[in-house]
C-alpha cells in the first residue's frame, strides 16, 4: 500500500468517478483504475461497488477512508514541517469565513500571504459561524472567520476577538424609512425581513435584539447568502440587517443606523492542538503569536 494508491482512492470517493478522479489526479484511467484494483487485492476487500452509472463506496471503503485521509495528511504535514525547518513555508493552508466577514480585508489578507508564501496551496471555504468551529474543530479547516452574538465562546478551539458593532438596516432606495438619519426597532417590526436561517448565529444576533425589546417581526424569505439577500431588497421584497462595517459592500443600496440594534462580534478561531507551519504563518501576519511546536 502506497501514498499515491491513497491519493486515488479519495480522488474517485469524491468525485464519485474513476474518470472525473484520473482527471484530478493527471492519470490516465486505465492506470488509476489498475492501481485502485492492486489496493484491493492487497486490502483483501472491494472499496467500490461499480455499475455503469455510478461508483460507490462500500463499507470497507467507508472505513478505509478516514485512515487514508488522516495518512496522506501526515505526510504532507511532515514534508511541511522539514520544509519549515529549512526556514520555507510549504504545504496546504484552508481557511474558513462567513460571507460578511468586515473586521479584515480577507483578500488583500490571502494576497499578502501567497506573496510571502508562494509554494502554500491556500483554500478558502465559506460557511456559518456554526458550520466553521465544526470544522476548524476537526481539523477540516486551519483558521476561520466567525460572526457572533456577543456572550458566544466557541467550543474546542482558539480564538481571538476581533471586533464588535452594531447592525444597520438596508433598504432599497425608494423605501420610506431611507432618508431617515436613525431609526429604532419598533419602527421595522412591521417590515418583511429577509435574513439568514432560523437557528442560525447569523440570524440570532437579529432574533434576540427583536426578543430584548419585547418584539416581534416577520422573516419572510429566508437566504443563505447575503448577495441573494441584497438583491431581494433591492428589488424591495423586504429589509435586512447587517453588519454597519459591511456598508461598504451595500452598493446601491441605502442603510440607517439602529438605535438598539443587533450588536455582532467577530472572532478569528483555530485549532487547540500545534498549527501546521502554514497556518501559523498565517495566524503570525493576523497578529496570532502561535507556540513552537513540543518536543
Amino acid at each position: 500500500m502506497d501514498l499515491q494508491q491513497m491519493r486515488y482512492v479519495l480522488a474517485v470517493a469524491e468525485t464519485a468517478s474513476f474518470t472525473r478522479a484520473a482527471e484530478r489526479c493527471h492519470i490516465v484511467q486505465s492506470a488509476l483504475s489498475h492501481q485502485v484494483a492492486r489496493l484491493e487485492k492487497e486490502l483483501g476487500a472491494r472499496l467500490f461497488d461499480r455499475t455503469s452509472r455510478r461508483v460507490r463506496l462500500t463499507t470497507a471503503g467507508e472505513a478505509f477512508l478516514p485512515a487514508a485521509r488522516q495518512a496522506l495528511e501526515a505526510a504532507e504535514r511532515a514534508r511541511a514541517e522539514v520544509a519549515a525547518a529549512t526556514g520555507e513555508i510549504r504545504g496546504r493552508l484552508t481557511v474558513g469565513s462567513i460571507p460578511t466577514v468586515a473586521a479584515v480585508d480577507l483578500p488583500a489578507v490571502l494576497r499578502d500571504y501567497r506573496l510571502r508564501h508562494p509554494q502554500v496551496r491556500i483554500t478558502l471555504r465559506a460557511g456559518s459561524s456554526e458550520q466553521l468551529v465544526e470544522q476548524v474543530r476537526d481539523g477540516r479547516l486551519d483558521a476561520a472567520f466567525l460572526g457572533v452574538q456577543p456572550g458566544f465562546r466557541p467550543q474546542g478551539v482558539r480564538d481571538k476577538e476581533l471586533a464588535h458593532g452594531r447592525h444597520v438596516t438596508v433598504l432599497a432606495p425608494d423605501h420610506p424609512l431611507a432618508t431617515e438619519p436613525e431609526v429604532d426597532l419598533r419602527l421595522l417590526a412591521d417590515e418583511a425581513f429577509v435574513d439568514f436561517a432560523e437557528g442560525s448565529a447569523a440570524r440570532a444576533q437579529s432574533d434576540e435584539a427583536f426578543a430584548a425589546a419585547g418584539l416581534r417581526r416577520e422573516v419572510a424569505f429566508e437566504v443563505s447568502g447575503v448577495e441573494l439577500m441584497l438583491r431581494m431588497v433591492r428589488h424591495g421584497l423586504g429589509i435586512a440587517l447587517l453588519p454597519a462595517a459591511f456598508t461598504p459592500e451595500l452598493h446601491g443600496l441605502r442603510y440607517v443606523p439602529i438605535t438598539n440594534g443587533p450588536i455582532r462580534v467577530e472572532h478569528l478561531i483555530w485549532t487547540r492542538h500545534t498549527p501546521s507551519p502554514a497556518a501559523s504563518a498565517f495566524l503570525s501576519l493576523l497578529g496570532v503569536t502561535t507556540p513552537p511546536p513540543t518536543t
